[in-house]
């Protein structure tokens, strides 16, 4: 298969942020002389990937390229299939720069558990390459099979593609030359097996010891050390792994002057990047990315042989690439199960710690708790983000340290997010009042003293049937429970409330499908003059039908769309379907009718609610000075300058205001003279309390006197019978509803409604 055209003039530096195998000028590149050899035998690579673009890029990137003497040979696949064919019919491919996502996923990887088992193509060598940084190779998959190197797309440059290639077709050459030498070959092939399966840099350090010992017939001995560039110090060496006389260097620093014949060897292989036979020291030099290369130096008295030198070659291109992996690995499990702020388990680690601890007989004595920080969001926006990060991470220590089982064991601690940590532990040691104790003391972060608060929400897992991701949202649960209630205190999770949370989340969606399917509704409830007990206007009510007919109170859905937000889109068709119904009314004669409107909390905080509003008044043509909006009496009471603001903007567009449920609060008499409303409604609670109860005769009493004193409407809902109007109009309530007048009524049973009472005015 022939190499596609490649692009027309040379490639340049990439643009913008794509470095997807786009090859700058690289005018200090130092490629081999080129030795022309006719007839000359070609180094076969086979390309792999999905993107014409990055086959053509590689072909223009490595043309005119010797190696070892040799021409390169390019074939390209599109797909793993067409891959996979390419190699049955050729075995003889040196290099498989192959893509890791392509038609699937996982793709890259079954290509090479295909190229290995099922192929049993052991020499050929393999490059990993993705575009993707989020797609790594499975950590089996590294461990298990002879991956040669794994780059992203956008760290290729020319120059480290001609590097991965040049040491993938040497590795090649050398396992071709050595197949002779199988014993050995198979040997490398289970030592680099046997070090993927270890875990750490430091048991594959020691592991790397032990191989090479048995590769050279000799007992494990030496040190294996690592050199970290860009240190400041990059002569100091550490060493990972000591074996041998030389043990006790182990995690200690490699001195010149107590050891010098060693750290010059180790020194000397380091800066010529090469493995030496020195001084009776045997040496391995194994490059390594990001300025960490490794060197084993190894006790030897002898020559070592021509063939075992090339094992040796290869056996260190292979412990390379296992180091460098391990040291992914390692990074991916910090990134994966560590918090990078704290350092302390994330999310993802605490569900194992609580799957293991679920598993095991700890169960029955232990608690899960929820540690949110009080008010941390606005910490964050006063101090800045670095001052909290200080304050994140001075928790979380704290927490850490002062925690202790009763055999001064210290507890799990973890952070899943943002301000919230878990404790978890012996249900004695994580109690409420010993967490929240450690706030008392204020923290010192960035030199001043912050005092913090928590809320807590627990779970005993004794009582915990679940996952531990299930234990988690028990808790978190709870800990909502805790925050509604009081801040710095905390809650227990019980069985009733994960019962009522799944109802609560079951009905959110019925209502969010019933609200698109049509299956909301408004009923207006005439509102009357109690002098003449003629109607002047309604109460729009909102109701719900579900599809089989049944009604589904307002108490139980309505708190439910204000939790989930849904309130402010089913507000706005509210007031739309409210006042379209009032032009209607007027349609047919009825011009002095007014419509009472109730707004919710969250709907009346939303920052548009006022465009809102005046949206629906210009899309229904209804007159504003006949519109009410109801309002309850604890929102009025909140956020006192906020409200003013926001009841002047209403007030601008000519819409009245009504105080719903007066007298159920606690509102400042004070306060209230600064509120631009025009109307106050008595509970209905006054109004039941009204024919048995000299306390709530008094207070539908004092209601109708505060109305009268800041000249206010005033109406009072919930009329069921003559005696409570009768004392009403006795105390001078001019208004009322309820079932007395009227039940709510359908749109067209309203009109009916209004016009047997005979009221209809003329235009």
């Amino acid at each position: 298969m022939s190499a596609p055209t490649p692009p027309s003039g040379t490639p340049t530096q990439a643009s913008g942020d794509r470095d997807d195998l786009i090859f700058a000028d690289e005018a200090d590149l130092s490629l081999p002389s080129p030795i022309r050899t006719a007839g000359a035998a070609t180094w076969r690579i086979l390309v792999v990937d999905d993107d014409a673009d990055v086959h053509s890029t590689t072909s223009f990137a490595l043309k005119n390229v010797e190696m070892q003497g040799r021409p390169l040979e390019f074939l390209h696949a599109y797909s793993a299939r067409e891959a996979r064919a390419i190699l049955e019919q050729q075995p003889d491919i040196a290099v498989v720069l192959l893509d890791v996502v392509m038609e699937r996923p996982d793709a890259g990887l079954q290509l090479v558990r295909q190229i290995r088992e099922e192929l049993g193509l052991i020499e050929v060598r393999i490059i990993l390459r993705t575009g993707q940084p989020g797609y790594a190779p499975e950590i089996e998959a590294i461990r298990g099979y002879d991956i040669n190197d794994y780059r992203t797309k956008s760290e290729l440059t020319r120059t480290k593609l001609y590097t991965a290639v040049a040491a993938a077709v040497r590795s090649y050459q050398q396992l071709r030359a050595l197949d002779a030498s199988r014993s050995g070959l198979e040997q490398i092939v289970s030592a680099g097996a046997q070090l993927m399966a270890l875990h750490g840099v430091r048991d594959v350090a020691q592991g790397v010891l032990r191989q090479a010992a048995a590769l050279l017939g000799l007992a494990p001995a030496g040190v294996l050390c690592v050199r970290e560039s860009g240190q400041g110090r990059p002569d100091i060496l550490h060493v990972v792994a000591a074996a041998g006389e030389h043990a006790r260097l182990e995690g200690r620093e490699l001195s010149p002057q107590r050891y010098p014949r060693l750290a010059d060897v180790a020194a000397r292989t380091l800066g010529a990047r090469a493995g030496l036979e020195a001084d009776g020291w045997l040496s391995l030099h194994f490059p390594g990315k990001a300025g960490r290369d490794f060197v084993a130096c190894i006790p030897f008295e002898g020559q070592v042989g021509d063939i075992e030198r090339r094992l040796l070659d290869v056996f260190a291109s292979v412990v390379a690439v296992g180091l460098d992996n391990v040291e992914l690995v390692t990074h991916l499990h910090q990134a994966a199960f560590r918090d990078q702020l704290t350092g302390l388990p994330n999310r993802t680690r605490l569900v194992e710690l609580l799957d293991a601890l679920l598993a095991g007989p700890q169960r029955d004595a232990a608690t899960l708790a929820l540690v949110d920080l009080d008010h941390f969001a606005e910490t964050n926006d006063a101090l800045g983000h670095h001052f909290g990060d200080l304050l994140l991470v001075a928790v979380g220590k704290r927490l850490k340290s002062r925690l202790k089982d009763d055999k001064g064991r210290q507890l799990e601690v973890a952070r899943i997010g943002g301000d919230i940590f878990c404790v978890l532990g012996d249900a004695g040691a994580v109690q409420p009042a010993a967490i929240q104790a450690l706030f008392r003391v204020p923290f010192h972060i960035d030199g001043q003293d912050v005092q913090v608060s928590a809320t807590l929400g627990l779970v005993r897992l004794g009582e915990h049937d679940g996952s531990g991701a299930d234990a988690l949202k028990d808790a978190d649960i709870a800990l909502k429970r805790a925050k509604s209630q009081q801040r710095a205190g905390h809650f227990y999770f019980s069985r009733s409330m994960g019962i009522e949370i799944r109802e609560r989340v079951r009905m959110m969606h019925a209502l969010r499908s019933g609200f698109q399917r049509g299956e909301l509704f408004l009923a207006y409830q005439p509102q009357v003059d109690l002098a003449t007990n003629r109607p002047f206007g309604a109460e729009a009510l909102l109701r719900w039908r579900l599809e089989d007919g049944r009604l589904v109170g307002p108490d139980r859905f309505i708190p439910i769309a204000e939790y989930s937000g849904l309130i402010v889109d089913i507000g706005e068709w509210v007031l739309r379907q409210a006042l379209a119904e009032l032009v209607r009314l007027r349609a047919v004669g009825y011009l002095g009718f007014t419509m009472s409107v109730n707004v919710s909390q969250v709907q009346f905080r939303h920052p548009q609610f006022v465009d809102m509003l005046r949206r629906a008044l210009d899309a229904t043509g209804a007159p504003p000075e006949f519109v009410e909006l109801e309002i309850t009496e604890s929102m009025a009471m909140e956020e006192p300058a906020l409200l003013i603001e926001k009841l002047a903007q209403v007030k601008r567009t000519g819409v009245s205001i009504a105080i719903d449920d007066f007298g159920t609060g606690f509102s400042s008499l004070s306060h209230l003279q600064r509120l631009q409303v025009d109307r106050l409604k008595i509970d209905r609670t006054f109004v039941t309390e009204i024919t048995g109860s000299a306390r709530g005769s008094s207070i539908a009493e004092m209601v109708i006197q505060l109305g009268r004193n800041l000249d206010l409407s005033v109406i009072a809902e919930g009329v069921e019978d003559e005696r409570q109007a009768h004392i009403l109009r006795t105390l001078g309530c001019p208004l009322a509803q309820g079932f007395l007048f009227s039940r709510p009524l359908s749109p067209e049973a309203l009109i009916a409604w209004l016009g047997n009472q005979a009221l209809i005015e003329a235009a």
